[in-house]
Order: structure tokens, then sequence, then C-alpha cells
């Protein structure tokens, strides 16, 4: 990755927080998109601290033309992006009966909307310029059902077929775009949320994920070493599904 210039979004915390960390810690160099500025301010800070290259981009992804601009904020800061990782995420677990269109409207905006435009954005770059790794976070949800999780798991298999879609469309410029589908991570949000200890408890190899095994996934995904990979779902989970 050494050289390399990576946009993360939801890159400020949890796994996209992960994953900026480790792509500084192997040489690139890495523009953070979240929605809080502190929260980026914050990231970046750390970022530096270990000797990275990195800046920060306030992004509400949930608006197209945010997508584009932050996109271009990116390309300008570090002359040409390398990768793309969807990182960003809304999760919310509630019953089917009491999801609002409010709800749903945040849900897809984030997870499925947003990817959808900095996809595009990333595409339009990679094309000038030879070619590109786009990496989108999917998620075991995409694969099996769960109770209180249908919008979630809804907008995690619209990722996954989205990016088979883009996947094909994107190979013939030498854009390639996969997918990572983790089970459960042990990040500062779910630990507090709770539900965290049963769903470990349900991973083969007997642990929820850290945050860096979903990284260095994610690592292998963006770097030249998948050169030949296109359209893969990678399942990141420790067992827990076997496809």
């Amino acid at each position: 990755m050494k050289g390399k210039a990576v946009v993360i979004t939801g890159g400020a915390q949890g796994i996209g927080y992960a994953i900026s960390e480790l792509l500084v810690e192997r040489g690139a160099k890495v523009a953070v998109m979240d929605v809080q500025q502190a929260a980026i301010d914050k990231a970046v800070a750390g970022l530096k601290a270990k000797g990275g290259e990195a800046v920060g981009i306030a992004v509400d992804l949930r608006v197209g033309a945010n997508c584009y601009k932050a996109f271009d904020q990116a390309v300008k800061a570090f002359g040409r992006i390398d990768a793309l990782g969807n990182v960003a995420g809304v999760y919310v677990r509630k019953p089917i009966l009491e999801i609002t269109d409010d709800e749903w409207n945040e849900m897809l905006g984030v997870n499925v909307r947003g990817l959808y435009h900095m996809t595009v954005a990333a595409f339009k770059h990679m094309k000038e310029k030879g070619g590109g790794k786009i990496v989108n976070i999917a998620s075991i949800d995409a694969w099996k059902a769960h109770p209180k999780n249908s919008h979630y798991a809804a907008s995690k298999a619209a990722v996954v077929s989205l990016s088979r879609s883009f996947a094909l469309e994107g190979a013939p410029h030498k854009i390639h775009v996969n997918t990572i589908s983790p089970g459960p991570v042990a990040t500062e949000k779910a630990k507090n949320a709770g539900w965290l200890p049963e769903e470990a408890a349900k991973v083969p190899l007997g642990r929820a994920a850290d945050p860096v095994d979903i990284a260095k996934a994610f690592c292998y995904l963006a770097s030249d070493e998948s050169d030949y990979v296109v359209g893969v779902n990678l399942f990141v989970n420790g067992g827990y599904i076997i496809l």
C-alpha cells in the first residue's frame, strides 16, 4: 500500500478507523471521511501521530452532491485516488413492525445511496487514471436472516448486489470492485450495545473479530496483490457463515 492514496468513508471510528490506521502503517495516504468534524479531527490527529499522511473531510453521504464534492476534495489533496473503501454504515436493531419511514430512509441513505454515489465518483476518476480498487463493507446479515434486523439486512444485500454490477462494469477499465462481509466485530459501539457476547459465542473461532481483522482483509483487496480478483465477496467472520 506504500504511496497509494485511499478514501475511507466512516474512517473516523470503528472498522473504518482500524482500516485507516493499518493503511498508514503500510505507507498509504488516507482521506478520512465521516459525518462529525470532532471525530474526524481526532482520527486524523491519531493517524498523523503514527507518522501517516492523512486529511479529514466531513460529508453527509445521504446527499449525492456531497459525495462528489468530498471525493473531489480527496483528489485535490493527494493528486489521485488509488482505492476507495465504502465503510460508513448505519446499524440499528428494531422489530419490523416498529421501523419508521425515516429509519428506512436513514438506513438506505447511508448504506446504499451514499455508497452508490461515492462509487460513481470513484469510477469517473479511476477510468481517467487507468484503474483502481473499490472495497465495499457488506455484512453476514446480507446472507443470513436475523430477527430485528430487516432494514439493515436489506441494505447490505443491496451492497452485495450493487458491488457485483459495479465489478462487471469496472473490470474492463481495471477498476476492481469487491466486498467484505464481516460477522460480529468488537467495535466500541458493538461492545456498548449489549448484544456482542451472544453473537460472539456463535463464532466457531470463539471470538468476535477485532476491527484489525477486517482491516487486513481490506488491505489485501485494496492492494496490488488482488489484481486478478473481481466481484468477490470475502467472508471475514471466523466461520460464522460458510457458503
